[in-house]
């Protein structure tokens, strides 16, 4: 019986889990829809103040069962660590890690080695339609919601035993399936970005503290939008 509540309690988790990633997708498809309606400015405004009312609900309720869950089964003490001059180093040692990783990528897409990832080309067009909002939102909405759901809830949801086994294990597919949720197939493309969710792992099981994650998270999708204008 004992069994059976694991295995049912485990499925729950990963119902709630996916239930979150649909809130947050949901948020995308009216920034999406506002979008396409740029040469309608009246549906255009009407679709950004829906976004901001529900992007702020997104934000709060994520952040409540966060919290909520680490109030509840918090092994490895996640919360809150004193950003000093050790931890702004290594930070920024993370940071340039990805650096390098993007680096590396755009010169395999100079060279036409690799394709521009379909994501980024329509985050590209996107933001050319309707620049400020999708800037701001790509900058400085996302890395919270992202950080919270695939690093935040899903290692503590899947992984929670803190063991060197269950760390590598928890940062390896929260790196694949943030890798996933950016391209739908198995590729070069999806390896660069798991890469780069594997880092953003490696970084939250580093510090316990998400708000690093949400910096590391948020500067580098800063440079690489910015890149691109």
């Amino acid at each position: 019986m004992n069994r059976f509540n694991q295995i049912f309690d485990w499925i729950a988790r990963c119902f709630r889990w996916v239930g979150f990633l649909l809130i947050y997708l949901v948020d995308t498809v009216i920034l999406s829809f506002a979008t396409m309606q740029v040469k309608h400015p009246t549906v255009v405004n009407r679709s950004i103040g829906m976004m901001l009312i529900y992007s702020a609900f997104v934000l709060a309720f994520i952040t409540w069962r966060y919290q909520k869950q680490l109030q509840s089964n918090n092994p490895r003490h996640f919360g809150r660590t004193k950003l000093t001059g050790t931890r702004f180093g290594q930070l920024m040692a993370f940071f340039f890690l990805m650096y390098g990783i993007q680096m590396v990528w755009s010169l395999l897409i100079s060279a036409h080695i690799l394709g521009t990832p379909a994501n980024q080309t329509a985050v590209n067009s996107q933001i050319v339609q309707l620049p400020f909002w999708n800037l701001a939102y790509s900058i400085l909405f996302a890395p919270v919601i992202e950080e919270l759901i695939f690093r935040g809830i899903f290692l503590n949801y899947f992984f929670r035993q803190n063991s060197r086994v269950m760390n590598v294990l928890g940062v390896l597919f929260s790196g694949m399936i943030f890798g996933y949720m950016h391209v739908t197939s198995l590729s070069t493309t999806w390896i660069m970005y798991s890469l780069l969710g594997c880092i953003l792992g490696w970084a939250y099981l580093h510090f316990r503290d998400i708000r690093y994650n949400t910096t590391l998270h948020f500067m580098n999708n800063a440079l690489s939008l910015l890149a691109y204008l």
